[in-house]
């Protein structure tokens, strides 16, 4: 089976950003799902700083919208099984 990408638009200092990317570690050693884990800083790009502003943390799983500011646990694990 194929490693879930997945990409977490985030910024430095960003609380919820950290608290998005614990999450979606633990899930991820918790259900033994294999993650291939990319980080992005919006503000190191002025195109995605604009699209994004500070609507982040933005969590795309697979290339699709998934989680705006909150990682849902429960709809994480389900999108890893």
């Amino acid at each position: 089976m194929s490693a879930t990408s997945i990409t977490v638009y985030t910024r430095e200092n960003c609380d919820l950003c950290a608290e998005a990317i614990e999450t979606i570690e633990r899930v991820a050693a918790e259900t033994e799902a294999s993650v291939d884990l990319d980080l992005v800083d919006v503000d190191e790009d002025p195109q995605l700083q604009e699209e994004y502003g500070e609507t982040v943390p933005h969590v795309l799983v697979d290339g699709s919208p998934a989680f705006t500011y909150v990682v849902r646990e429960a709809d994480l694990r389900e999108r890893l099984a």
